[in-house]
């Protein structure tokens, strides 16, 4: 007998590509201030981070996804091991 599965989990990916570019901005901006970046000995400045993260979207290094139990999204490189139950 199939019980219901309330508390699965749902994470998908979103296209960066299908966000209007101020959402967009606004997902990577949140990113990197969560994530405080470290880059190294140098001071980078906040908007080549940003340009930064989106070539990572671009070339398909990175992807942004949506954990729906959470109702946030956040920024994975393609080698991290959450995205391996994904269809990335």
């Amino acid at each position: 007998m199939n019980e219901p599965q309330h508390n699965k989990q749902v994470v998908v990916k979103v296209p960066y590509d299908q966000l209007s570019p101020e959402v967009l901005e606004a997902v990577i901006e949140e990113f990197i201030l969560r994530e405080g970046t470290d880059y190294g000995k140098a001071e980078v400045p906040f908007e080549r981070k940003i340009e930064r993260v989106k070539k990572q979207l671009k070339t398909g290094r990175a992807f942004i996804v949506f954990d729906d139990s959470m109702q946030s999204c956040t920024i994975l490189s393609k080698n991290d091991a959450r995205l391996k139950n994904l269809d990335v």
